[in-house]
């Protein structure tokens, strides 16, 4: 296996979709609470590429292993496996060697943090395994893009928040002669869930926009995603309102003063963003019109952590 078919196989591309939740938490942990810790970071950083690396490659190969049609659609370009004639050991070498270092630097993290963070890494590899794997994975359900958006929307977010706040008080969990405690300041996991909120939808809108493009192929392999459960029509709805809340969600937490003013330059990415959505309801396809998901998510949100981090500089140099 060569570095290309390997980029391939773990869809390296795709991996914007935790770095950026990932540099969310970590700007709104700088901007909220004054607090950045460069070694957890790090920590981080690699377990989470390299899990959702695996994650992706268990994907491929369990797609490979289950497709019943296997011609037409792509499939003979869109899985790695295929397209490069990936030997199954190698890719299943690959596999076990990014769990294992993602389970490494997951320790690492929670050695230098807390309880807290094993008990959500653990929650969170459990998911990301059982989303490709098992009997009934999870992305051949109608319940993958709730699940993809919370964990990888929210729960990396707040992962992210947390691991340079850990002292600070915003969730604790302790046991002590047989009682279990748990303390939390509500408003604060609030105000990450609302600030994860565009990353939450945006992720979700990338699977269903996968999904809304292979319902002839997914049909075909027995895969009941959502849109095959509710139809094209009312998957499109709820890929153009998803992106709305966001919308919305960004305007509160402005009013509210928790995110700074210059997080308004989101809401100009409503204009992108519509002109992709009328594209995407007139044609779904993974050749012309899925990327456009990716390129709402990454404008939206890296917009969104930019302006952060633009007020950050501005508050170094100027105040």
């Amino acid at each position: 296996m060569n570095i290309k078919s390997f980029l391939k196989l773990v869809e390296i591309q795709t991996k914007v979709a935790s770095m950026i939740p990932l540099l969310l938490g970590t700007v709104y942990a700088i901007y909220r609470f004054k607090s950045f810790n460069t070694v957890n970071f790090i920590f981080m950083f690699f377990s989470l590429l390299c899990f959702d690396m695996a994650t992706t490659a268990v994907n491929n190969y369990m797609d490979y292993k289950k497709a019943q049609r296997t011609s037409g659609y792509g499939y003979e370009t869109h899985n790695a496996i295929v397209r490069y004639n990936l030997k199954v050991p190698a890719v299943l070498t690959v596999i076990f060697l990014l769990v294992t270092s993602a389970a490494v630097f997951g320790i690492l993290l929670f050695l230098n943090t807390g309880i807290i963070v094993l008990l959500l890494g653990a929650l969170s590899f459990a998911v990301g395994i059982m989303y490709s794997f098992g009997p009934i994975p999870i992305s051949r359900m109608p319940l993958g893009e709730i699940f993809s958006g919370f964990f990888m929307g929210f729960i990396i977010v707040f992962i992210s928040v947390y691991i340079h706040v850990y002292d600070k008080g915003i969730l604790t969990i302790a046991y002590a002669q047989g009682s279990l405690t748990v303390n939390m300041s509500i408003f604060e996991i609030i105000y990450i869930f609302l600030v994860s909120v565009t990353a939450v939808s945006g992720i979700a809108n990338i699977m269903l926009a996968n999904n809304i493009c292979d319902i002839e192929d997914d049909l075909e392999n027995k895969r009941y995603t959502l849109p095959v459960f509710i139809g094209r029509e009312k998957a499109l709805t709820v890929f153009k309102g998803l992106y709305y809340i966001g919308f919305v969600v960004t305007a509160a937490l402005l009013i509210l003063g928790i995110e700074p003013v210059s997080s308004g330059l989101v809401l100009l990415t409503l204009i992108p963003v519509r002109k992709n959505i009328k594209a995407f309801y007139r044609v779904q396809t993974k050749k012309d019109t899925f990327i456009l998901s990716v390129k709402n998510f990454v404008l939206v949100n890296l917009i969104l952590v930019l302006s952060i981090a633009g007020t950050l500089l501005i508050e170094v140099l100027y105040i």
